[in-house]
């Protein structure tokens, strides 16, 4: 049990050091010293008449020739503080310094100041208990229970230090309760290094260089001091231990934070609010965290937020995201996720950004288990709808979105773009494949512009591609396209009660329904394969409207490529480009948190990482960064080949571009009208209409779909695009 030691008093701030720790020639300072190095012309010892009036103001020391100061030091500033230890006190005058409408006297009152460096002109106020910690300038520490540092103090970061077992590092057990996916968290991490981590545990050698590299990422030696950055304020809080805080941060009223890197800049500023408790974890720059949150073995990527109690345990928050209220437990969700609301959670799961947690979701019950190892994985785009309850394991293509329902088995949902519904009544599962596309426009166009204008990074370590359709997705909607036209196959063949032919035929046999009358594949019903772990049937909605569908995004996304490439290249022409672009079509792409990359490109990464080419984490960050380099080409080459493959052909030629442009300009022309309907269906609505008084007390408080700017956006880029087409006609 523990128990409470009696030591001499001369142990108050001396050895902070094991002495079996302490390299040979040095104090226990040297790490410190390594830290902060002294100012210009230096420190000095106090002169008489200085501790003097120290005495005189009710202050007290163990050894007066311990504490140093610079030539601009005011003893007035200081009062009834005990200090312990060896005390560095930087420019100290008679001046007052504000944060908001705090303002504070600088100087050091009411406190007990243990072996500390601090900087110049900071306030110290009602600290009772400051130890081993270096101190920013223009800091405000006040009304402090304790903030202290530790030895061994890893502020966050999985390592141990000398001397510790290995049972004392702190691993995060992300996407499964089991922590079999377990990672290690260190300072600079990011959503990409997780998932590398996480997600191929099979690959021993990765996994072993892995480790290593993030021991050795961060100095195991003891020693090391807590720091504050400068123009730092903290206030009203009870403890802090083990904390790394960074400049221009903020924390107000937090019960406790231990063991953490708090990252914050002048640029991005980190702030921390009344009542949260923190253990464990890294904070990226310009996140907010307030009222009541808990979070325990965490990571919050730059730029996102933990509002109104939220609970992140054992969870990695990717950048620009947002989690109120809610549980989110073993977990790894990349940038751009949104889940606002108290009655949700998200248990054992990956989520690859860009999605949104409605209220009342529940994402990961275990109840259909006998083991707490089941897992969810979600694309691009996942958006559970109103109380909609998912069981482990799923599995959901990139904008997924589901319907208020209770789903009852486990789902592997292949079609991108989908709607799901749970229809109770018909006991069967249905699915609407590419229902974004035909119903839901506004909300898919805005999708891209959305999550780029919340990009408030300044720090961009994480390379994000925002834009809906990528590799990623059009590799989907081409395997989504190829199930579809076996699917409708077996329709037909189980309508007239023929015999199943070869998987060639049927699927030739679907296309040519797809391509042929509506009304023929509109008769039949179309079943998926694979997609619920029940003995019910799962219906495929409005499959020839889906086809086409898919037909037009890829169109979309081959042309806006290419045209983008011709238009940095103004003198290329079609031969010039088949040239740069040609080559057989890349299906496979991986969503490494949040950066598209080719899986042969991540296959290659992981082998460099597992036979020690890449040494550091800086190595592999230099990495993702070449390969995002490369990754507009890689883009384009991918879009010419699907191009190419829409056309029928190997190559490009003007017939076939100018007849592409033409369907662009179609397509393009497709989704500025769906937008505006698809938007006006809110204004038209006559039970929204309902809560005004009239039409004028309804257009003072929403406007006029006219007056929407992401409409007029996109009208603009319509007509930009019909002007860019009319110039790139000429290509040959």
């Amino acid at each position: 049990m523990d128990s409470v030691l009696i030591l001499p008093p001369e142990s108050m701030g001396k050895n902070f050091i094991p002495k079996e720790y302490l390299p040979k020639g040095k104090d226990e300072y040297y790490q410190r010293n390594l830290q902060n190095r002294p100012p210009k012309p230096g420190w000095r010892n106090l002169r008489s008449d200085e501790v003097e009036t120290l005495v005189k103001n009710d202050n007290t020391a163990d050894n007066w020739d311990e504490i140093l100061v610079t030539d601009s030091f005011d003893p007035n500033q200081i009062k009834n503080t005990r200090f312990c230890g060896l005390i560095r006190i930087g420019r100290l005058r008679n001046v007052v310094i504000q944060h908001h409408d705090l303002r504070m006297p600088t100087g050091i009152t009411n406190s007990v100041i243990i072996s500390c460096d601090i900087g110049n002109d900071v306030a110290i106020h009602d600290v009772h208990y400051l130890a081993h910690y270096i101190i920013g300038d223009c800091n405000i520490l006040f009304n402090i229970d304790e903030m202290h540092t530790t030895d061994h103090a890893k502020f966050g970061n999985g390592i141990i230090k000398e001397g510790e077992p290995e049972n004392v590092r702190t691993w995060l057990d992300i996407m499964n309760e089991t922590g079999c996916r377990r990672i290690l968290p260190f300072d600079g991490i990011i959503t990409a290094d997780a998932y590398l981590w996480a997600k191929y545990i099979d690959d021993k050698a990765l996994q072993t260089n892995l480790k290593k590299i993030t021991q050795n990422h961060i100095d195991n030696r003891r020693g090391f001091y807590g720091t504050t950055g400068n123009h730092t304020v903290i206030k009203n809080s009870l403890i802090l231990k083990d904390v790394k805080v960074g400049s221009h941060c903020y924390i107000k009223g937090a019960n406790k934070l231990k063991n953490l890197t708090i990252n914050s800049s002048e640029a991005e500023p980190t702030q921390i609010g009344e009542g949260v408790e923190l253990v464990n974890g890294i904070i990226g720059y310009g996140c907010h965290i307030f009222y009541g949150c808990k979070a325990v073995k965490f990571i919050l990527g730059n730029n996102s937020s933990l509002k109104y109690g939220a609970r992140l345990i054992n969870s990695f928050l990717g950048d620009n995201s947002t989690i109120s209220c809610c549980e989110v437990l073993n977990n790894l969700i990349f940038p751009a996720h949104e889940q606002h609301h108290n009655n949700s959670f998200l248990i054992a799961s990956v989520v690859m950004g860009q999605s949104n947690m409605a209220a009342g979701a529940t994402i990961g019950s275990n109840h259909n288990s006998r083991a707490n190892d089941n897992e969810i994985q979600a694309g691009r785009g996942f958006w559970p709808g109103l109380c909609t309850s998912v069981k482990h394991s799923c599995r959901f293509a990139s904008f997924t979105l589901l319907s208020k329902a209770d789903y009852p088995a486990e789902l592997d949902i292949p079609l991108p773009f989908s709607l799901l519904n749970n229809n109770v009544s018909k006991d069967q599962l249905e699915v609407f494949p590419g229902f974004w596309w035909l119903y839901n426009m506004y909300a898919l166009a805005r999708n891209s512009w959305k999550f780029q204008n919340r990009d408030k990074r300044v720090k961009k370590i994480q390379n994000i591609e925002f834009d809906t359709f990528a590799p990623d997705t059009i590799e989907e909607i081409i395997k989504a396209r190829y199930l579809l036209e076996l699917w409708i196959a077996k329709a037909s063949l189980r309508q007239k009660g023929e015999t199943v032919k070869s998987e060639r035929e049927l699927v030739q046999l679907g296309k040519n329904l797809l391509n042929g009358k509506e009304s023929m594949v509109n008769n039949l019903e179309v079943l998926g394969e694979n997609m619920e772990k029940s003995k019910r049937k799962v219906v495929i909605l409005k499959a020839f409207a889906a086809y086409h569908a898919y037909n037009d995004m890829l169109y979309h996304y081959a042309m806006k490529n290419v045209i983008a490439y011709l238009s940095s290249k103004p003198k290329a022409t079609l031969s010039a480009m088949h040239d740069d672009l040609k080559g057989k079509r890349q299906s496979a792409w991986v969503n490494l948190g949040g950066q598209i990359m080719q899986q042969k490109d991540l296959d290659k990464l992981r082998h460099d990482i597992g036979t020690g080419k890449l040494k550091s984490w800086d190595d592999i960050h230099n990495r993702y960064n070449k390969l995002w380099s490369m990754y507009i080409l890689d883009k384009q080459k991918h879009a010419y080949a699907v191009l190419c493959e829409l056309t029928g052909t190997d190559k490009i030629t003007e017939k076939h571009w100018k007849s592409a442009l033409t369907k662009a300009v179609e397509v393009q022309q497709y989704i500025c009208d769906k937008v505006y309907i698809s938007r006006k269906k809110d204004y038209d609505n006559p039970f929204r209409q309902a809560t005004f008084r009239n039409m004028d007390e309804m257009k003072a408080a929403i406007g006029t779909i006219d007056e929407n700017s992401f409409i007029i956006q996109v009208r603009q880029e319509t007509e930009d695009l019909k002007k860019l087409v009319k110039t790139l006609r000429n290509r040959k």
